[in-house]
């Protein structure tokens, strides 16, 4: 399976990385535009931060925020595949409603409400562990749901959960689904360099391409055309033959 690119859009003036906050439609216009050029597979957009130690918005205002950007995303580029970014299952019905199909990203583990919605519209549901790797086979009645597995980064009670749980990461391939890795500028990623989000893309890249070599199939990323080169040069070494070059892509480097 080629691993596939997640770009991440937020509808919000306070998610943990500045450089991911678009706030009006003509700005989630262009980095949809700018994110599918750049080698994006899947466009994730959220209206609620989930950083440690914020308040999350009421669901009217997460809704109010999601409609519109939603909205702009599926007119300039109708075919994209969409990911909503929520926890609460009435916005997930919401979106897929109005916006039509589309993969249901819910940080929190999810409840029966949540399950119940993946459930009538039959989407792809990115079920985060909170860095419980053995869930999966603890809870075989959500195997008719079309899983996608996110060790659940930044929700694991600490960097050296974290770690550990990156350590395991193999240990996923068991189950057979696709596997999301997002540790994409996180605090896991600059907390042990004394860094911050906005100077550990670098860093962000190796932990990306280890995450490639243990399973990972999908990379949720704020920086969209430096992991398609990572995600190219993994291809290279394994010998897979790369993806095309896309437009966004063509004279990089030269």
């Amino acid at each position: 399976m080629r691993a596939q690119i997640m770009a991440i859009g937020n509808v919000t003036p306070d998610s943990f990385y500045a450089g991911s906050r678009l706030e009006t439609a003509d700005a989630f216009s262009a980095w949809a535009e700018s994110s599918i050029e750049a080698g994006a597979d899947i466009l994730d957009i959220g209206g609620c931060s989930t950083r440690p130690g914020s308040i999350p918005a009421d669901e009217e205002e997460e809704w109010r925020r999601l409609e519109p950007a939603l909205a702009a995303v599926r007119t300039i580029a109708p075919e994209a595949q969409l990911s909503v970014d929520t926890f609460r299952a009435e916005i997930a019905r919401r979106a897929l409603e109005s916006f039509g199909t589309m993969i249901i990203n819910d940080i929190s583990g999810g409840d029966e409400a949540m399950y119940a919605v993946v459930r009538a519209y039959r989407v792809p549901y990115i079920w985060t562990l909170r860095g419980d790797l053995q869930l999966p086979s603890r809870h075989p009645e959500l195997h008719d749901i079309d899983l996608i597995l996110d060790p659940g980064f930044g929700f694991t009670g600490g960097t050296g959960n974290d770690y550990e749980c990156l350590r395991r990461l193999d240990s996923l391939r068991a189950y057979g689904r696709p596997v999301l890795i997002g540790v994409s500028r996180k605090s896991m990623v600059y907390k042990p360099l004394g860094l911050t989000p906005e100077t550990c893309m670098t860093a962000t890249m190796a932990l990306q391409f280890y995450a490639l070599e243990h399973g990972a199939t999908i990379l949720r990323t704020h920086d969209v055309a430096e992991t398609k080169q990572v995600v190219r040069l993994y291809e290279t070494l394994m010998g897979t033959p790369p993806a095309p070059l896309s437009e966004g892509e063509k004279g990089i480097g030269d």
